[in-house]
Formats: C-alpha cells, structure tokens, sequence
C-alpha cells in the first residue's frame, strides 16, 4: 500500500502543477487505484498507472495537448482537464514536430505503410525487427507484417497519436504512442478537426 501511495504521489503533483487548469474530480480510494492500473500489491502497469480519464461524462469541444519534455499528453474538454496519459513521442532521429494541428483523420484499425517486421513464414521467427518498406524487402518464405496502430489520429501529415509500446523515453518514428486503453479513450472522445498542440 505504501508503495502504491509513492506511485499516486507524482501524478498528484503533476495535476497540481498544470497553473489554472480545472483539475479532474477524482474517484474515491479503491476506484482511483483500480482506474490508474494499480492494486493493494502495488503496480500493475507502468504505462497505465500513469494515466487518468475521467471524461466520459464531461462534454465540451475536446483539444489535445502533448508535452515531449515530459512525454505526457493531457486532453482537455472546454478547457477543463480530463485525461493525462504517458507517450512515446519520436525518437531523435524520427522527433515529433512541434506545432499547433487538428485531427485530420480517424482509424480504429490503422497500419503503418511504411514499418512494422519481417517474418518467416514457416516459423513465425522475426528476420528483420524494424523493417521499413523503402528499403526492407521480405524474401521468398518471408512476409513484411505491417506495424498495427490501433485508434490513430491523424494530426500531422502522416503523424498520429496511437496505441502501442512505451519504454518510457522517445522511440517511435515520429508519431505519438499512448497505452491502448488511453488511445482508445482520446480516439472516442476526439473527432475531426480537434486541436492538438505538440510542445
């Protein structure tokens, strides 16, 4: 319990430290652990336990903002503050553009057309791990799996936010990860045209 109270420590401060924003009411106790990943034993997953939604019954224009310095995206209904979720934005040599956007364009089911893996397809084995189409090509026996980017929001030519793997820094080629349940919940809750900020 302890140590599940250290983990909250930081989100808390987080939200009070966002100057002027309404912060999120906060489910009582059990509810709070429960909803940030956590338990009595402690945390569950990483990436979960940092997050928070809070914003299904809140309505209002939705607008997106993303932090790389912090690797953290926060979404916002009229202004108010409803979900803070960790990000894998791009590494240093794919880095996210800075900038003001809007969604664009919305796929539950997207995949990249230009990443993902090769594969041999008797074994199931990875050849190549971060293949890329312009220069990886699946030989006889091989096939090119293209990279799932589940709940994509398009913000930004080919960028987008997505669910997918965060190590906790920068490390995709450009677009902007978030836990799957977070993707899901910013992909239900944005529509086209809604503002995102990348700083």
């Amino acid at each position: 319990m302890f140590r599940s109270l250290l983990l909250l420590l930081p989100l808390s401060l987080l939200l009070a430290s966002c100057g002027g924003l309404t912060r999120p009411p906060m489910p009582a106790n059990g509810a709070y652990l429960s909803g940030l990943g956590l338990s009595q034993s402690g945390l569950a997953n990483p990436a979960e336990a940092a997050s928070f939604w809070d914003g299904d019954s809140v309505s209002g224009a939705p607008s997106i903002r993303i932090n790389r310095a912090e690797q953290m995206a926060y979404f916002y209904k009229d202004g108010q503050l409803v979900g803070i979720s960790p990000v894998s934005s791009g590494r240093p040599s794919h880095a996210t553009p800075a900038g003001t956007f809007r969604v664009t364009g919305k796929n539950a089911d997207h995949e990249s057309s230009l990443y993902g893996h090769i594969e041999d397809l008797a074994t199931g084995e990875t050849i190549v791990a971060d293949a890329d189409t312009r220069k990886d090509v699946a030989g006889e026996g091989e096939i090119f799996v293209h990279a799932p980017m589940p709940y994509f929001l398009r913000f930004n030519g080919a960028i987008g936010m997505h669910g997918g793997h965060l190590p906790g820094y920068p490390a995709s080629h450009g677009c902007v990860r978030l836990p799957h349940r977070m993707a899901r919940k910013f992909f239900e809750h944005s529509e086209i045209g809604t503002p995102v900020i990348v700083e």
